[in-house]
């Protein structure tokens, strides 16, 4: 079963106008926030027996028989989960974790048929569930064509969850399909900054640009980022595939150079962009990932960024680039931090959409 991301839920007080309730809404969420700092630490059974307080002082409260549940799962009673979590999910103002993890907790006690029921029945509720979409497509087992499928339909409905590009840019990089693997990529590590994911996926990007780019000793180039091509236009709108525009925009770019690493993929992703926009392309085929490239290029960002972007895959040269340009990128991370690039439903990047 595929790793699965476990999130503890911020508990709430809700005020209400009368004194001896407030009194016991604090009170309860005093006791967990005790109990949540308890159970980190690995005591499971005390952080338990103060969530069951907490919870009869706030006995409306989803957030106490979530973290009980989730409490079992770390006990790996996974039985016992279940009960809290089918509990949890029959309760007033809940979300989409409350599926999620009632789903898991099925997995994890080997019932993976109610696990999958879960997730749906999630999603009934919470059609835009980046992670129900996520875990279905962990259910797939060996099924990767079926995982992509649920993967993609969680970019869709939720643009901005990290999760289903992480698992896209790893099953892309790894096939005959790599160009979405790039791109997924990006758009993950532009999301999610700072994790050892983000550092994991860094390093396959560059690592991915260095396998299918080849330079051979007859001085000629292999470029190979999509096997399956479809070489003539669209019938009926005469479009090409994105994959005639992709390839031959890095084989144009290539040609600046004759190897790969941090400083000649900062050229070739320049050119490019520039090819892709210059050929007007960005008409044909609208990309996010090209126009943040060439929003960054305009304002002098773009080699920054690029080398943030790969610096896993060659971290010996980004000491020494940044040991030259230390003021330069910091002052383009503290940019980038307070300047993350803007998603939403209109312009998310997907496959289906090319």
């Amino acid at each position: 079963m595929k790793n699965l991301l476990f999130l503890i839920l911020f508990l709430s007080i809700n005020i209400v106008s009368f004194s001896q309730a407030k009194t016991d809404k604090e009170k309860a969420y005093e006791k967990a926030k005790e109990a949540i700092a308890i159970m980190d630490q690995g005591n499971y059974d005390e952080s338990i027996q103060l969530l069951e307080e907490s919870w009869k002082l706030d006995r409306r409260n989803f957030n106490y028989p979530y973290e009980i549940g989730y409490a079992y799962i770390l006990k790996k009673d996974y039985a016992t989960a279940c009960e809290y979590f089918e509990y949890v999910v029959k309760m007033n103002k809940i979300n989409d974790q409350c599926y999620q993890m009632l789903g898991n907790a099925y997995s994890m006690a080997g019932k993976p048929k109610k696990a999958i029921a879960a997730y749906n029945k999630g999603l009934e509720l919470f059609p835009n569930s980046g992670r129900l979409y996520l875990e279905l497509g962990n259910m797939q087992g060996d099924d990767l064509n079926q995982a992509i499928k649920f993967y993609e339909k969680g970019v869709m409905a939720d643009p901005n969850f990290s999760s289903n590009y992480y698992w896209l840019t790893k099953l892309f990089c790894r096939s005959t399909e790599e160009m979405w693997g790039m791109l997924y990529g990006e758009m993950f590590m532009n999301i999610e900054r700072g994790s050892k994911r983000t550092e994991e996926i860094s390093k396959l990007l560059f690592d991915t640009y260095k396998s299918e780019i080849q330079f051979t000793t007859d001085s000629t180039i292999m470029v190979s980022f999509c096997k399956n091509h479809e070489f003539r236009a669209d019938n009926m709108t005469g479009k090409l595939p994105f994959s005639m525009i992709y390839e031959p925009g890095l084989m144009f770019a290539i040609t600046v150079t004759d190897s790969i690493n941090l400083e000649s993929l900062n050229k070739i992703r320049s050119e490019h962009c520039m090819f892709y926009f210059d050929r007007k392309f960005d008409q044909m085929h609208p990309n996010l990932v090209f126009d943040w490239h060439k929003f960054l290029i305009e304002d002098d960002l773009f080699e920054c960024y690029n080398y943030w972007l790969l610096m896993k895959g060659a971290p010996d040269e980004f000491d020494s680039w940044y040991n030259l340009n230390r003021e330069k990128y910091d002052e383009f991370i503290k940019w980038f931090a307070a300047n993350p690039l803007e998603i939403d439903d209109s312009n998310c990047f997907h496959r289906l959409k090319h």
